[in-house]
């Protein structure tokens, strides 16, 4: 399953940056993230930093160890968990758009490992999709209001 939302932030990309890779803090950006709790934090950069992040789910709290595997300053950055049989890979990219404003675009997809998920994939998928689109976007939506309310 892959998903992508897109939002347009009316500030530069860099303060929209500086906003999505201080995930210590992201519970303040973020409202359905509700504890994060940094495992390992490599000497410099982005690359290798490795958190469990506790959020409100479909109405439940659901915890996920997630880690970033590949970032470029300024530009995006990628993060994988593992959970439940498949593989969640997250993209969080930045385009200038103009004078002070940036579009921020998450990516994200599924991929089942196991025979029992790869099944349940091709069944729920076409609900899933949906469902991981609003999710999506409402976090776009927390993060372009935190960081205009910043500016």
């Amino acid at each position: 399953m892959d998903v992508s939302v897109d939002i347009e932030i009316a500030t530069d990309k860099s303060r929209v940056w500086q906003a999505i890779i201080d995930i210590d803090h992201c519970m303040k950006m973020i409202p359905s993230i509700l504890a994060v709790d940094i495992l390992s934090r490599p000497e410099s950069g982005l690359v290798g930093l490795k958190w469990k992040e506790t959020r409100l789910m479909f109405g439940k709290e659901a915890s996920e160890t997630m880690w970033i595997t590949d970032a470029l300053e300024n530009e995006y950055y990628c993060t994988q968990a593992e959970s439940h049989g498949s593989i969640y890979r997250t993209r969080l990219s930045l385009k200038e758009k103009g004078q002070s404003r940036c579009i921020l675009t998450m990516t994200f997809d599924g991929e089942a490992q196991s025979f029992l998920m790869k099944v349940l994939s091709v069944i729920m998928s076409p609900m899933m999709k949906g469902s991981m689109k609003k999710m999506l976007l409402k976090d776009l939506t927390d993060i372009k209001r935190y960081v205009e309310q910043q500016t």
